[in-house]
């Protein structure tokens, strides 16, 4: 991991760092990797040699394990290559039961027989990725202190320079300066070389020894995403359905109601006319105030679907407006100043109001707080208020379609209401 003090170094630092960690990483590896050659070729050939005897199988499971224990070196060594640990893999465990089972078990490992290759062919990739660094940093320091060592090697007249087979002259000052022009070459290109050779001989080895293990974990986290996909939609299609069932239920229990009286008191009104004018006057101005009533009705149905001041003004205008229409007084907290996605935007629009509503109907509170703020990793949405409680996100509670539609934005709802002690929802959304 990075820590602090990482980031404040300077670029050349970091370099510096990183070149002597690459080199010495590439160095360590070629003695080990003629260790682990020589021990699990022979082991392994032995024990193979000698399975029909069935001494061959501890020989085996005694690889395996010597193996494991190599490869979490290895593993160890790898990280500072990378910049991050590597994460321990998962071995089978033995079986219990007796030896055979137990062997059998270590035996069936896929991860150890990677561990196994992995110390025997590692030689290959050790071997090249030493040699390249050995002769630039041999390069590198030898070029660059040719002035303080030429001297003391003879140059007989019958010696032939490099730079002489070049044809650039046989002269003590060309010579100096060639092989200073070569230090410069070698340490310039020093980092670059040392860089590729520990990443070969760093790859070939994570492909190994944690290569199965993290492929595992991307397939899980693939599965953990669809599945959170697929629990987001079935959300998204619960909080639409339990919506229209409400807006359904509405609309009937209300406008729908005060329309068929509105149509009854009218069709009164006009018989009235021909036989009592005053009451059909009466009649009419009743059905006025159903009509105004039914308008209102339906407003507020409407600010439930798509509330205009929303799309127009933002989020912060329309919880200022939804807490002045509030039945309970509300203290309002959402410096928010710039816009935010139309989708995220709703979802904590909605949240507010059905909280609000919840609290209107049932909570019995005096003071109702709303805190909106954002943060880096999304939007905090929570009402809080100092009713009775006994708030619940179970299926058949009022807060069910509310937790439906906050998972179907990907975000979360905490519903925390002891009874008695009032209420705190809260839903994370992320942006």
């Amino acid at each position: 991991m990075t820590t602090q003090a990482s980031l404040t170094r300077s670029p050349l630092a970091r370099l510096v760092r990183q070149v002597g960690i690459d080199t010495q990483y590439v160095l360590l590896g070629f003695p080990i990797g003629i260790i682990t050659v020589t021990v699990f070729m022979t082991l392994f050939f032995t024990g193979l040699g000698l399975l029909i005897i069935w001494v061959g199988i501890p020989l085996l499971i005694a690889t395996l394990m010597t193996a494991r224990g190599f490869a979490t070196l290895e593993r160890a060594r790898i990280g500072p290559v990378f910049g991050q640990k590597l994460p321990h893999p998962y071995y089978k465990k033995a079986a219990e039961g007796g030896f055979v089972r137990q062997a059998l078990g270590v035996l069936g490992d896929g991860q150890s027989w990677l561990d196994m290759l992995h110390g025997m062919f590692r030689f290959i990739p050790s071997t090249i990725s030493f040699s390249l660094v050995v002769t630039w940093w041999a390069g590198a320091i030898g070029g660059l202190t040719v002035l303080l060592w030429d001297w003391s090697i003879p140059h007989p007249e019958s010696n032939t320079d490099l730079p002489e087979l070049l044809g650039m002259g046989d002269g003590t000052g060309t010579r100096l300066l060639f092989y200073f022009a070569c230090g410069v070459f070698f340490a310039g290109t020093l980092y670059p070389v040392v860089r590729a050779s520990a990443l070969l001989e760093a790859w070939f080895a994570r492909g190994l020894l944690s290569g199965v293990n993290e492929l595992r974990e991307q397939v899980a986290e693939a599965n953990a995403a669809r599945t959170v996909a697929q629990q987001q939609k079935a959300a998204a299609v619960s909080a639409e359905a339990n919506a229209l069932r409400r807006l359904e239920r509405d609309i009937h229990d209300g406008p729908q109601q005060r329309l068929v009286r509105l149509a009854m008191d009218l069709g009164r009104a006009e018989q009235q006319f021909a036989t009592d004018p005053e009451a059909a006057r009466a009649t009419v101005a009743e059905a006025l105030t159903q009509t105004r009533e039914t308008l209102d009705e339906l407003r507020a149905l409407s600010r439930g679907i798509a509330p205009p001041i929303l799309v127009d003004r933002g989020l912060q205008a329309a919880l200022t407006a939804l807490a002045g229409r509030s039945l309970v007084p509300v203290e309002l907290d959402a410096p928010l100043a710039e816009r935010l996605e139309p989708t995220l935007e709703s979802t904590a629009y909605f949240v507010v109001a059905e909280a609000l509503t919840n609290v209107a109907k049932h909570s019995n509170a005096n003071e109702v707080q709303v805190s909106v703020r954002r943060n880096a990793t999304g939007l905090i949405v929570s009402v809080a208020d100092d009713g009775v409680g006994g708030a619940s996100v179970a299926k058949g509670h009022g807060l069910a379609g509310l937790d439906d539609r906050v998972r179907a934005a990907g975000g979360v709802l905490d519903v925390s209401s002891p009874v008695g002690g009032g209420t705190r929802l809260t839903a994370a959304l992320p942006v």
